[in-house]
């Protein structure tokens, strides 16, 4: 109430030195500082004045901080949703964290199992092939000293007939065949 009292005693002052000053500005042809209208330019003034004033303070104002007040009540709501949201996400990546950490685990685990499976299989399809290898060999030299037996026995052979025919044809003598034979056997004993 005080500021409407204060805007009247300020109308008043500003009415009164217009009186004043209003013949020279007559005389400079001005019409906008024309004294004889200024009280009823500032009547309409302070009831235009009182009349935004009042509008705005009971209609206005009102429905503006309302407004405000349901935005704030909103983004209130917004910001706890978020930290909601964010506790929620933060649960979950723990969860997803804990479990690519089991799944590395097992992961893991069948790997180690799969590559002892497989070393098991080597080594025992390794010590298979070996035994079988083995009597591969032992039959191999079984039929090598069997070759070999029966090679000397027809080298033998042979070796005394080319040395029968060989005497016979340097010599022009026949000689006794088990004799060679003897000494034949006994030069290839000899080399073995």
């Amino acid at each position: 109430m005080w500021k409407l009292k204060i805007a009247i005693l300020s109308i008043s002052i500003l009415a009164l030195l217009t009186c004043v000053f209003s013949t020279s500005v007559q005389a400079a042809g001005l019409p906008q500082l024309d004294i004889t209208t200024f009280p009823s330019q500032l009547i309409w003034l302070v009831i235009t004045f009182a009349a935004l004033f009042m509008m705005m303070s009971r209609i206005s104002l009102p429905r503006i901080s309302q407004v405000l007040e349901e935005r704030q009540h909103k983004i209130d709501d917004n910001l706890k949703k978020a930290v909601s949201f964010k506790e929620e996400a933060e649960i979950a990546a723990e969860a997803y964290t804990k479990a690519q950490a089991e799944v590395r685990e097992e992961a893991h685990a069948i790997i180690m199992e799969t590559h002892t499976q497989i070393t098991d299989n080597m080594a025992t399809k390794q010590a298979e092939l070996a035994e079988e290898l083995e009597a591969e060999i032992k039959a191999a030299e079984g039929s090598i000293i069997d070759a070999k037996v029966i090679a000397m026995a027809v080298i033998a052979d042979v070796a005394t007939e080319v040395a029968l025919s060989t005497t016979e044809k340097i010599s022009g003598e026949a000689l006794n065949k088990k004799d060679i034979s003897k000494v034949i056997t006994n030069i290839l004993e000899e080399r073995q």
